[in-house]
């Protein structure tokens, strides 16, 4: 088999990624009280992402006549628990990654409030998060303050707009909460952040860069 330099490339960054993220420091947490359930081990992200980077980057190059900005893309792996960052703005020239988010996922799909997302959806009304790419659009200022649209271009997301599928900060999306209920809570569908993190989330995308969300596994 005849390997091109896009093969060597491809598994540099894959493996690259995959180091730094094992290397990522945990969120604090205190003890949590003896009247809160146990919680439930988060999945190993080292082994997991690269399979999910891999799937973004074939996605990259399906899609991109869309695309006007390639250096970066932000990865959200829904296989992780809420109280993990587990959206990823990683560098694809520099091959690293260079910040990981706490992000909430959509009440229709964790029903239970377990703090893990159980199923995707696309269809208006469902309050859940939807797998595949996005493009981010024009940023603009609503009720959740600062926030940025986003452009869904597979079968499984293309309802985004209509939907209104857009990254803003919460209140709900804090450390604190991880500390007292073992979870973040959840959005209506979008990629909330942190109240403090969502103008750094913007200005690191900006217009025109890719999100992809899915499951590592």
């Amino acid at each position: 088999m005849i390997l091109n330099r896009r093969h060597f490339v491809g598994a540099a960054l894959a493996a690259t990624s995959s180091a730094l993220l094992a290397r990522s420091t945990p969120l604090r947490r205190r003890t949590p009280s003896p009247l809160l359930p146990p919680r439930i081990p988060a999945a190993p992200r080292a082994a997991q992402q690269p399979a999910l980077l891999a799937e973004a980057r074939a996605a990259l190059d399906v899609h991109a006549s869309y695309i006007g900005r390639r250096d970066k893309i932000g990865l959200v792996d829904f296989a992780l628990p809420s109280s993990e960052r587990r959206f990823s703005l990683i560098d694809l020239e520099g091959g690293k990654v260079d910040h990981m988010w706490l992000v909430a996922h959509g009440k229709g799909s964790d029903l239970a409030n377990t703090g893990y997302l159980q199923r995707f959806s696309n269809d208006p009304g469902s309050d859940a998060s939807s797998r595949g790419a996005y493009v981010t659009a024009t940023p603009y200022y609503g009720k959740h303050g600062r926030s940025q649209r986003l452009i869904g271009l597979d079968p499984d997301n293309n309802a985004a707009l209509e939907r209104a599928i857009v990254i803003h900060g919460a209140s709900y999306v804090d450390p604190a909460w991880i500390d007292s209920r073992g979870r973040i809570g959840r959005s209506f569908g979008c990629f909330a952040v942190e109240d403090r993190e969502v103008g750094r989330v913007m200005s690191a995308l900006g217009e025109g860069r890719r999100v992809y969300a899915g499951k590592s596994v």
